[in-house]
């Protein structure tokens, strides 16, 4: 999957809860917040109208394994 760079602006609230989770779950801050964007973008129902080329497969297994999340936390 493609990384692209980019600038985020967190309250200091949420930015410290990402930091702990992360460090909880032994990724990087960007990690974690690339799969709780992930997760919470199935939980809301939303599927990309046009994906990348080359993106399909590991978008599938993204979603998949977010999906497989969702239901083990109930």
């Amino acid at each position: 999957m493609a990384t692209r760079k980019v600038t985020l602006s967190l309250d200091s609230g949420a930015l410290e809860f990402a930091e702990r989770a992360a460090k909880a779950h032994g990724i990087s801050v960007s990690s974690w917040l690339s799969k709780a964007a992930r997760r919470e973008a199935v939980r809301t129902g939303y599927t990309p109208q046009k994906p990348e080329p080359g993106a399909a497969e590991s978008d599938e297994a993204e979603r998949a394994a977010a999906e497989k999340d969702l239901r083990a936390q109930g």
